[in-house]
């Protein structure tokens, strides 16, 4: 997840001077001598981009490019790219930024709303079928065969289901998905998934809210782009590494 490290002014220029290299270093501690000459330092993470302030750090995206297996379906080999979880990565940021300062719309869920989905998603994944993930053992054993912890995907999931809960209510009030539309997205989408696992597809009634909400994704992605446009344009996005994109927004950080 998208570390919330709140920037001071001398902590902000502090990062442009990292980005300038590209690195973040490690220290060496207080009782040892600096590196030789000509000794590599030893890097431990990189700023790869400040989001309205926010540092967003590379192994934030190596820990997105991780957690999407945990998607119904997952993207074509080679489109889980470092671009792509980035771009995700300061949308979201951005979307929760607007969450937070829209108090009116209550959007935190409680942990059992979390555990109840996290324990549908466990029956439901097609990746997590083969694993048995319905088992703690199973499931211990998918986490760490996919380099992940369990507060990880906790709190990853914490964070899907208050983004889908936020946009739903406030875009999705005025809109109705229909049985008919769930069992067209089953038909066409989840049997075929399932049945290219050699799996046996859930039903339709098992996986009907988890289809609802990917409808209705879809239905308020216009309304949505438009809002994360603006939001784009309101924020400040600067990318220090290339790779990984161009900036968007005001480069003025202002004060805080």
């Amino acid at each position: 997840m998208m570390r919330r490290i709140q920037i001071r002014r001398a902590w902000l220029l502090a990062a442009f001077g990292i980005c300038l290299c590209g690195r973040v270093l490690a220290q060496a501690p207080a009782n040892t001598a600096p590196p030789a000459s000509g000794e590599q330092p030893i890097v431990l993470d990189r700023v790869i981009a400040l989001v309205n302030g926010d540092v967003l750090l590379e192994s934030d995206v190596h820990e997105e490019m991780r957690l999407v297996v945990l998607q119904p379906i997952i993207a074509p080999q080679g489109q889980n790219t470092k671009e792509r979880a980035a771009r995700r990565l300061i949308t979201r940021n951005l979307m929760l930024r607007q969450m937070r300062e829209q108090q009116q719309i209550k959007y935190a869920v409680t942990d059992d709303e979390v555990h109840k989905s996290l324990a549908e998603l466990r029956e439901d994944l097609p990746a997590c079928k083969s694993a048995k993930c319905t088992t703690d053992e199973g499931w211990h054993a998918f986490l760490k065969a996919n380099l992940l912890t369990e507060d990880e995907v906790e709190a990853y999931w914490r964070q899907r289901l208050e983004i889908l809960k936020f946009i739903n209510l406030r875009f999705g009030s005025s809109i109705r998905i229909s049985r008919q539309d769930m069992q067209k997205y089953y038909q066409a989408t989840i049997v075929p998934t399932f049945e290219k696992e050699k799996q046996k597809a859930p039903t339709l009634n098992s996986v009907a809210p988890r289809i609802q909400e990917i409808l209705l994704q879809q239905q308020v992605n216009s309304m949505l782009h438009d809002w994360l446009e603006n939001l784009r344009e309101q924020g400040s996005v600067q990318i220090l590494d290339p790779a990984y994109g161009q900036n968007s927004g005001s480069d003025d950080e202002g004060g805080e």
